[in-house]
């Protein structure tokens, strides 16, 4: 009887295979792209914005934090006086002040003397509203104000 040695084959290392890789990572790209969605402010005052000849738009939204002033668009419940609108809810002046203090906690520390808020106020709102909330943003802090207005056609004569 003879003895035949066998040889031991070498152990291959399974490799993980990455041809389909891109594929999945396009994959989970769409779908977190058609998933998310951007927090949109539900505007719930009237808003017919002053015109203006000179305009200038800012680069760095994310800086921007908006107050909406108008008559409520539902006047059965809140009335037909000029409101102040936050984010998605109506606060009084005094409230001003904590508001800008929230938004400048969502900023880091550096960023926090550049935050602007801009006022989009209709141009039939009354000016003593206004005028308090320009007084609130300076007891806050807020020493960046923007007036958002919509371009003036300028027609040549």
């Amino acid at each position: 009887m003879r003895h035949v040695k066998f040889r031991k084959k070498s152990i291959a290392h399974p490799q993980i295979p990455t041809t389909a890789l891109p594929d999945i990572i396009f994959i989970l790209l769409f779908f977190f792209m058609v998933t998310t969605v951007p927090r949109k402010t539900a505007i719930k005052v009237v808003q017919q914005l002053p015109k203006a000849e000179q305009m200038r738009k800012l680069e760095r939204k994310s800086l921007i934090s908006y107050i909406y002033i108008g008559k409520p668009q539902q006047v059965e419940k809140f009335g037909t006086e000029p409101r102040i609108q936050v984010n998605d809810v109506f606060i009084t002046p005094n409230e001003i002040e904590r508001f800008v203090q929230q938004e400048k906690s969502k900023l880091s520390r550096v960023e926090r003397d550049q935050l602007i808020i801009a006022l989009k106020i209709d141009e039939e709102a009354k000016m003593g509203l206004v005028t308090a909330v320009q007084n609130q943003l300076r007891a806050a802090g807020a020493r960046r104000i923007m007036y958002t207005t919509v371009k003036k056609d300028v027609s040549l004569p």
